[in-house]
């Protein structure tokens, strides 16, 4: 049962940049590391960026999303936030962010199936 909620997604032209948001009302949010997927037509679900549970903890980064994207948090405020920027076609996808409750000092995970809960999406697209 879908826990989170995404928000921010819509269209932008290459280059441009956008904001996604994650809410999880109810969740003792600070307990969960938080992660993004993202979903393009006809393919599996692409991790893109991790950050530890807790108030400051390490993140992790794709490859392909390195040096473009940022993951934060917000603890008091139950929500998380994936900043992207110099946004490309390929960006293209619905984007889901999870929760998986883990301590602050375990290993982050890029699998989608470690996480306990996720939400529907926000669609982003990448266009001119």
């Amino acid at each position: 049962q879908a826990q989170m909620e995404e928000s921010g997604g819509g269209l932008v032209p290459p280059g441009g940049s956008l904001t996604l948001g994650c809410a999880a009302p109810g969740l003792d949010f600070s307990s969960y590391e938080i992660g993004w997927f993202r979903q393009a037509p006809g393919k599996a679900h692409e991790f893109v960026a991790t950050i530890a549970s807790g108030d400051s903890g390490p993140t992790a980064y794709s490859f392909s999303v390195k040096g473009r994207f940022t993951i934060s948090r917000d603890n008091a405020k139950n929500m998380a936030y994936l900043q992207m920027s110099d946004l490309r076609p390929e960006d293209t996808a619905v984007y889901h962010c999870a929760a998986d409750r883990k301590p602050a000092n375990y290993p982050l995970s890029d699998l989608i199936t470690d996480y306990d809960f996720w939400g529907w999406g926000t669609q982003v697209t990448v266009s001119s």
